[in-house]
Order: structure tokens, then sequence, then C-alpha cells
């Protein structure tokens, strides 16, 4: 497939791309700084603003399926939405939030005590993201949730996958490396099982 990745010089976009170009897959990079992607075989790059509706259609344009890997914060949703279907591409997929994950029955993750402030505003953009895609009509859209603790680590192929609620390991840590969720992300994009739904990967 050709797969376009929104982001692709940030932590998860990198690992996202040489994923999928592990696999056989065309990746475009798509980011306001292009040159930071080293070259690799298979790979293209543009420059695109995510917050520039045409530049980024432009870009987004002929591929299979987009990914967007880029921060809530910031990120004017109808834009990028608009821009995506403006492009013909019918699957977007998304680099998620845990803080929209329930912590408990009826309790967001970002709604719990001791949530972390300064990571309030990310989680609520996120979860405004997750809620606009539900409403939306038009797209094949799935959108996946790391665990709480989402760092660079180790591709191990070993993880659970779950729908709205945290996923923790026998120790109670909820955690998955950015490794193990680009394969999770990859998976998803190869054989479809969240159409349409949010998932979440965790140990």
């Amino acid at each position: 497939m050709n797969i376009a990745i929104i982001g692709a010089t940030g932590n998860v976009g990198t690992r996202l791309a040489a994923e999928l170009l592990m696999r056989g897959h065309k990746v475009t990079g798509i980011a306001r700084h292009p040159e930071k992607l080293a070259p690799r075989k298979g790979l293209a790059v543009k420059a695109a603003d995510v917050n520039d509706l045409d530049g980024l259609a432009a870009a987004l344009a002929g591929h299979n399926a987009v990914i967007s890997s880029v921060r809530f914060t910031g990120l004017d949703i109808k834009k990028l939405l608009a821009a995506v279907k403006k492009a013909g591409v019918k699957r977007l997929l998304v680099v998620g939030g845990a803080g929209s994950l329930e912590a408990a029955p009826g309790l967001r993750l970002l709604d719990a005590p001791g949530f972390p402030a300064e990571y309030k505003e990310e989680a609520s953009a996120g979860a405004a993201f997750l809620d606009a895609l539900r409403r939306e009509r038009e797209l094949d859209w799935t959108f996946l949730s790391p665990s709480a603790l989402f760092a660079p680590g180790a591709r191990t192929g070993k993880f659970r996958l779950g729908t709205d609620q945290l996923l923790t390991d026998a120790g109670g840590v909820s955690h998955i490396s950015m490794e193990d969720f680009a394969i999770a992300m990859a998976d998803e994009l190869e054989r479809p099982r969240h159409s349409r739904a949010r998932f979440t990967v965790g140990y």
C-alpha cells in the first residue's frame, strides 16, 4: 500500500514509517520540516502544514490511507478531516491518546484523581478529536490509543488489544513501547478489525 504519515518526523511517526517500510509498503512522510527525515528506500517526503487544508490535501492525494501522528493541541480537526476528504482518501488512522480511555467504569483517565495537570490539555484535545471522529460519516477511520506510559522501547510483538478500557499488566502498570504500538497500527492497516472505532494496545 501507499501510506501517508502526517507528523512523520515525530517519535511515533518515525517508528510507524520504519514498521511500514519494513513490511514493504510505500510511505510518504509529511511534515513541516521534511528535511529531518533520513532518506530510505520506499520513503518519499513532502512538506505540508497540518492546518493548511489545500496544501495538506495536495500532499495526501493518491494514497491508500493516511495516518495522523501529530499532537492534538493546535490541530484544527475540521481542516484535517476536510483535507483527507478533499484528497480523495477514504481511510484515516489516528495515533490517539490514553486520556480518553476508561480508568474505571464511566471514568476517563484524564478525569481521574492524580492525572498530571501538564498533560490535561493534550488529553482533552485528543478526547475531542475522538468525539469528532465518532460523528464522522464519510471516512473509514480508526483511532488507536496507547497505554498510559508510552515511550520508545523494545519491539517485542507481544501485547494485548482492548477497546475503551485502559489496559494494565499483571503488576497494574499501563504501558506500551512506541515500537509495539507501531506493530499494532500496521496490523490494523493491513487487516482492518476496528473500522469506525477506537481500540487500544498495551502489555
